[in-house]
């Protein structure tokens, strides 16, 4: 996350709300397949137990199956009983615009006479100038995919956030003056944009390609008003996270929910979206040429360590939630790592999780454990590959370049290299734009009246209670020696 070099913080290690809820006892929710995708092509279906808050149904791009594997299909899922093998490389798993509430689902719209394709590239934002950092940082933290509060206790989110920007911003700050003055991430995401028009172009699809931004301009909420100006007919979501996350795709799905089952419009623009697309060829060739380029950069290019570094998330979202994204992105370095031994390239590699903060476990191994670990063992040559991240930003540019850099060549390594962002390189591009492609046969509208509201508590009585046990116990956690410990060495 383009947050701080330190990245998001969490609370509570308990379920963000974004979808993916395995435990909504109180709420109206739906048993809805979904897949987990194995290294070694093996389809095993999962089922989710997805809120209404979770708009999009789980799917397989239907254009990029066998014959054999599109009549397995019911409504573009496979069914529960489904254990087939497939061959998942070069396929995007995305899902259509379809929200089933047991009462059948909305169809497709009509093709219109003059069809208005969009693209909508969703990301996480960041501070332009130093002095956006801090109100950054509360849109950030406000986020109860971030920060996930107690119900007691929802009502002290935007306070909390508050707090929270305000003692981070010095420190955050610091950080962004170090990569310039700000995040670099709106300028090679709009870059990103322009070169997807254009790819689309080269492909016979004229597009419009919108950038919304989760935590800062130009938001997301802007981009779609901008989509209904413009009368989209037909949408395309792209997330720029290879891998799913609840904290970051699941996030960005969240609002556009709430914008479309709120607008009668929006709810009839057929939709299709990519959920993840990490193990797509292109991707993978992308990220297999960047590493084998670097490497030929060491004066012993056999002895490299590739060093594959992620973002982390909360051990909560995967073992409570059932976040896929450890998942995926175990399976992502198997498939990079394939198409690396394939080329010749057979030096060891591992993996770890950065950017950890807040009194709670976070994925492991942590990446600055691991870069002492293996100076400890003897390791000269390391390349670091950043590979959750598809755009050059503070944890590129900052966290890795800069903190782990030093942490490296201070636990004795003496040759560090660090693989660039893909940005812009055009195989990663061209990629996107098939993808793009093939999604768009599976657009389809989604209804909004039939969507059910959430519950509401009305009772004022138990408002008050809530409201003044809650404060008491607030006030007291604020103020524990633990928690203010907690602020010191996780947060400040």
């Amino acid at each position: 996350m383009d947050a701080v070099a330190g990245g998001s913080a969490v609370v509570s290690p308990t379920v963000p709300s974004s979808g993916l809820n395995l435990r909504a006892p109180n709420r109206r929710a739906y048993y809805i397949p979904c897949s987990r995708i194995q290294a070694h092509g093996m389809y095993r279906n999962t089922a989710l137990q997805l809120s209404y808050q979770y708009p999009f149904r789980p799917c397989i791009t239907a254009s990029s199956l066998s014959i054999d594997e599109k009549n397995s299909f019911v409504d573009g899922v496979f069914p529960k009983s489904t254990t087939k093998p497939i061959d998942v490389v070069g396929k995007t798993f995305c899902s259509s615009g379809i929200l089933t509430y047991g009462n059948g689902t909305m169809a497709a719209s009509s093709h219109t006479a003059e069809e208005k394709i969009g693209v909508l590239l969703l990301n996480l934002g960041g501070p332009d100038t130093l002095d956006d950092v801090q109100p950054f940082l509360y849109n950030l933290f406000a986020d109860p995919d971030i920060i996930r509060l107690p119900r007691p206790f929802q009502f002290l989110q935007g306070p909390l956030a508050q707090v929270i920007s305000v003692l981070r911003a010095p420190k955050s700050k610091e950080g962004y003056a170090a990569i310039g003055g700000g995040s670099p991430l709106r300028r090679i995401t709009d870059q990103q944009a322009d070169a997807l028009k254009a790819a689309l172009n080269t492909k016979k699809k004229n597009v419009n390609v919108y950038v919304g931004m989760r935590y800062w301009h130009p938001f997301t909420e802007d981009a779609v008003q901008q989509i209904k100006r413009d009368k989209i007919t037909k949408l395309v979501v792209l997330p720029l996270y290879p891998q799913f996350s609840i904290s970051t795709t699941g996030s960005s799905l969240g609002v556009l929910q709430r914008m479309f089952r709120e607008d009668t419009n929006l709810s009839s623009l057929p939709v299709a979206t990519i959920q993840s697309w990490y193990q797509r060829k292109g991707y993978i060739k992308s990220m297999a040429d960047l590493i084998e380029k670097e490497v030929q950069n060491f004066p012993r290019p056999n002895e490299v360590m590739i060093f594959f570094s992620a973002h982390g998330v909360p051990v909560s979202y995967v073992e409570e939630a059932g976040d896929p994204y450890r998942d995926q992105m175990g399976d992502c370095i198997v498939l990079i790592m394939k198409e690396l031994k394939d080329r010749g390239v057979k030096n060891d590699h591992t993996l770890a999780y950065q950017s950890r903060v807040g009194p709670v476990q976070w994925l492991k191994p942590y990446t600055d454990e691991v870069l002492v670990e293996l100076g400890k063992k003897g390791i000269k040559s390391l390349l670091a590959v950043p590979v959750s991240f598809v755009s050059e930003h503070i944890e590129t540019l900052e966290e890795i370049d800069m903190e782990y850099r030093e942490l490296a060549l201070e636990s004795g390594i003496e040759y560090w290299g660090r693989v660039p962002a893909l940005n812009c390189t055009t195989t990663f591009i061209e990629d996107l734009a098939d993808a793009v492609i093939e999604a768009l046969p599976e657009a389809s509208s989604i209804s909004s009246s039939s969507s059910p509201a959430k519950e509401q508590d009305n009772d004022p009585v138990k408002y008050i209670v809530r409201m003044f046990f809650g404060s008491i116990l607030a006030f007291f956690l604020l103020l524990s020696p633990k928690m203010i410990s907690a602020f010191k060495s996780n947060l400040l």
